[in-house]
């Protein structure tokens, strides 16, 4: 994957490698350096957005870059760009030199909220947050983004495999096209699924070391969306348990039922239930895709008794014979350690 950059007008015959960017007041270390073509100052993409709050990715010549409620688009060689689906002119084409892509600075910058001041007399470029208005999106448009997700952001866990769950803000999600990876390995067959997050359990130990998660997909109206966290997991070897889960498997049940078990004091336990629909490939599998047919998807959070023990009322919108996908998770609140997951397949009756 190459490096994009971004660009703002110059005077003059200044050398762009004597220019220098600020962020807030703060001097940027970018690499590769700066560059200059037709009077604009280019500078490293991802080590800018990225500082902007914006998350990247680059293919087969296209650029998207997601942050701050925005999606810019662009392609090496066009100056044709959109904004939140909306088309945009620049006034220079982004670029490759060797490894490295290129962009203009100033609309990439401003597209994504950031103020852009160039100082020529002392060739410095001043980036600041929040000093564009943002660019509204199209109301057909759901720009999904991160809310609640375990671990925290840029948090330490004492876990070697803790839960690792994020829930969708902004919209719901296309679970048939989520893509999650972990340090670049592919996750998704081994993750619960659902318009609203998903669910991961790692089933062996992750290095003591920093990790980075990454999803990509649709929304429900199809629109791409990407976004990503990262954590540091460390050594502890507390297991996480999940024991005697009702209802059992192949069980009839109501559209209104209880789902209960027993697991470690205090643990965190999230319930997901789902229409399955026709899609006996994933039916009852861990790595499942909740929320097919009918579109049912339910996600109850509860935390276990002093005594370890759970329970908590599944209601589903679902006529008699739709086939339902249950998966259970449990955290400790300690050391956030993760359960192997129970999943159930289960009928409305």
């Amino acid at each position: 994957m190459g490096f994009a950059a971004i660009a703002v007008s110059t005077t003059g015959t200044a050398l762009a490698q004597s220019v220098s960017v600020t962020l807030n007041g703060t001097p940027l270390n970018l690499s590769p350096a700066p560059q200059e073509r037709a009077g604009r100052i280019f500078v490293p993409l991802r080590g800018i957005f990225e500082q902007l709050g914006a998350s990247v990715v680059y293919q087969n010549g296209i650029i998207n870059a997601q942050g701050n409620g925005r999606a810019v688009s662009l392609h090496i060689g066009s100056t044709q760009a959109t904004v939140n689906g909306q088309p945009q002119n620049l006034d220079v084409a982004p670029f490759v030199v060797g490894a490295s892509t290129y962009v203009p600075l100033r609309f990439v910058s401003q597209a994504l909220g950031a103020g852009v001041n160039y100082d020529a007399a002392n060739k410095i470029v001043a980036l600041s947050n929040g000093g564009a208005p943002a660019v509204p999106a199209p109301p057909s448009t759901m720009h999904l983004h991160l809310g609640a997700i375990r671990p925290a952001r840029d948090a330490s866990v004492p876990a070697r495999r803790p839960t690792i769950e994020a829930q969708f803000d902004g919209g719901r999600a296309d679970p048939n096209t989520l893509k999650i990876t972990l340090d670049d390995l592919d996750i998704t067959t081994s993750t619960s699924r659902s318009p609203s997050g998903f669910v991961f359990s790692p089933p062996s130990d992750l290095q003591s070391m920093r990790h980075t998660v990454r999803v990509t997909g649709n929304d429900a109206s199809g629109a791409p969306f990407e976004a990503r966290w990262s954590f540091t997991s460390g050594t502890s070897g507390v297991q996480t348990t999940l024991a005697g889960v009702f209802p059992a498997d192949g069980t009839l049940v109501r559209s209104q039922f209880t789902v209960g078990g027993h697991t470690l004091p205090g643990a965190v336990v999230v319930v997901q239930v789902g229409a399955a629909g026709n899609a006996s490939t994933v039916a009852g599998a861990v790595g499942s895709i909740l929320g097919l047919g009918g579109g049912v998807n339910v996600r109850n959070e509860v935390t276990a008794s002093p005594d370890g023990s759970f329970s908590t009322v599944i209601a589903v919108n679902a006529p008699p014979g739709t086939s339902l996908q249950m998966v259970v998770n449990a955290t400790d609140p300690g050391t956030k350690s993760a359960a192997r997951p129970v999943a159930r397949t289960l009928t409305v009756r």
